[in-house]
């Protein structure tokens, strides 16, 4: 059984995902944020979104495999999304994107269950 302090590091990446998608819609919703309705606001909105996601997929993973391809996969979502951000001039996505690092250091430091016994 997982408890709430190994949930952390996702719970985090969580939230600054959804901080992040929320900002992207406003920029590429609103007139005069100088990104509206461009493609590179959208595609960082549904970046955001798919990160979100993730993040929900790797509390829910059950192998190590399994975590490790997603933690590869929301590294490199994070690194392009913030990447992205910055040449959109939005500086709050690329925080809320290092703000998700910080999430997933602390996912990659939580224990790891031990299924069998230590050797004695």
């Amino acid at each position: 059984m997982k408890t709430q302090s190994s949930r952390l590091g996702a719970i985090v990446l969580f939230v600054a995902s959804l901080v992040g998608f929320a900002i992207a819609l406003y920029a590429y919703l609103t007139p005069l944020t100088g990104v509206n309705g461009s493609l590179g606001a959208l595609v960082v909105t549904l970046a955001c979104l798919l990160l979100a996601l993730l993040a929900l997929l790797l509390v829910a993973a059950k192998g190590r495999g399994g975590r490790v391809v997603c933690r590869v996969v929301i590294l490199l979502g994070l690194a392009g999304t913030g990447f992205a951000a910055l040449l959109l001039h939005q500086w709050w996505i690329t925080v809320a994107m290092v703000v998700g690092l910080i999430g997933l250091i602390i996912d990659m430091n939580r224990p790891t269950p031990s299924h069998r016994p230590a050797h004695s």
